[in-house]
């Protein structure tokens, strides 16, 4: 086995959203208070619902820079590659990478829609998510069948209205759903209260995977405004380590034994610690917290029901059984600053090449069609969905890394880049 024989199936990447996606999906009562995109005098585009600003069009979406660019943060369409938010242009990408499939996150929304969940108007906010929807199954992942798995956000701010969006879209295809890490930091139920069972129960059903995403319940804080924005990315995967010890001993698993969590872009190699942590402390103060498990480690419940995902994380693929190597995913990220493209093959290969067959091909994307219910060899047949043939299509795919002068200039280099001023760029239209 060779780089090029690999299959890669990406678990997390990201989307820009087109301007036009809710021109043909918005029921015409709801047309004239839709999403729209607005220019401003500078020439940056932004999203405007309600009258409010949604900035962050192009969040971090810097895939084909120079990197000493990353963080010059995009805020119009042409300052990304095409491929952010054209579909064809896309799959051209993800041809050029060796990348199979692909679970698509949304950008203006938030990652779990938050920005749809504050709206005022609940009936517009739900026609917007459904409209929202239709669109990713439809036109996005609708385009090239057996190149996404689809997935679907919800009306979270009523748990009878996500479970309902929830069978709606499995219905149509979708795979898994967006939810935050932490609703009870967004002002929702806790992951402990029974409001959800309706939403887990529909999920359980219909085999839908619920992927929490980094930072969907909103960035953690830095360290200080000082402090040199590397910090905050180096630990920027394990932040979820919080939110998955408060879901591993949350209640819905013994409720529905079905259920699965997909960490994404959270990365493997601090969790055999957790195991290891959380199982101690059932053992050692399990007889004065009143944690009934039903006889299970809080290690089992992680490894039935927890699907991990990982970028780069050579340490946690050393340790992939301790890990628990039949829930291993893998993340290319795309178009985000730790994206490798268009080299994500020859990345990931340096770190399992020295790995027997089988176990690269669970890494790869046995894992992740299993969890996810996602079958692209019945649709492309297996010989083409390798790193080699989906590679030798885009041999007319340029990857030459393209300066594209950014609206939100860094600051100057006598000092490194803090905390404080990604805030203030991220804050920026």
């Amino acid at each position: 086995m060779n780089v090029e024989d690999m299959i890669l199936v990406s678990v997390d990447d990201h989307l820009i959203e087109p301007e036009n996606m809710f021109d043909h999906h918005i029921p015409a009562a709801f047309k004239d208070r839709a999403p729209r995109v607005v220019k401003t005098a500078t020439g940056a585009h932004y999203w405007e619902i309600e009258g409010i600003r949604a900035p962050g069009l192009g969040l971090n979406a810097v895939v084909g820079r120079p990197k000493d660019e990353y963080g010059w943060e995009p805020v119009a369409y042409d300052q990304v590659r095409k491929g952010c938010y054209d579909v064809h242009a896309r799959i051209e990408d993800m041809n050029v990478n060796g990348v199979l499939g692909s679970i698509c996150f949304s950008s203006f929304p938030g990652f779990s829609a938050q920005r749809f969940q504050t709206l005022k108007d609940k009936d517009l906010a739900l026609a917007i998510v459904r409209a929202y929807n239709d669109w990713h199954i439809h036109d996005w992942c609708g385009a090239y069948p057996g190149r996404f798995i689809p997935l679907a956000h919800l009306p979270l701010w009523d748990p009878q209205l996500a479970a309902d969006e929830t069978i709606r879209t499995a219905r149509l295809g979708a795979r898994t759903i967006a939810f935050p890490e932490n609703p009870a930091k967004l002002g929702m139920p806790s992951l402990h209260a029974p409001d959800w069972d309706v939403l887990w129960k529909a999920c359980a059903d219909h085999g839908v995977v619920i992927s929490s995403h980094i930072g969907s319940s909103g960035n953690p804080p830095y360290a200080s405004e000082e402090s040199p924005i590397p910090a905050w990315i180096t630990s920027m995967p394990m932040t979820i380590s919080v939110a998955a010890a408060d879901w591993m001993f949350a209640p819905m698993w013994r409720k529905f034994p079905s259920l699965r969590i997909a960490l994404s872009e959270g990365g493997i190699g601090w969790i055999p610690y957790l195991l290891e942590r959380a199982d101690f402390t059932v053992m050692q103060h399990g007889a004065w917290t009143n944690m009934d498990l039903g006889g299970l480690k809080p290690s089992d419940i992680f490894r039935k029901h927890f699907i991990t995902c990982f970028i780069d994380d050579a340490f946690g693929l050393k340790n992939r059984y301790d890990v628990g190597i039949d829930k291993i995913t893998w993340e290319c990220d795309y178009p985000h600053s730790d994206c490798i493209w268009p080299n994500s093959p020859e990345y990931l290969w340096n770190a399992v090449k020295d790995f027997p067959k089988e176990e690269i091909d669970k890494i790869t994307h046995l894992n992740a069609m299993r969890e996810f219910n996602f079958d692209p060899f019945a649709v492309l047949g297996r010989e083409t969905c390798n790193v080699g043939a989906l590679r030798a299509q885009a041999k007319h795919v340029s990857t030459e890394p393209k300066s594209r002068s950014g609206l939100n200039p860094l600051p100057d280099a006598t000092r490194p880049v803090t905390s404080a001023d990604v805030n203030k760029i991220l804050g920026h239209v």
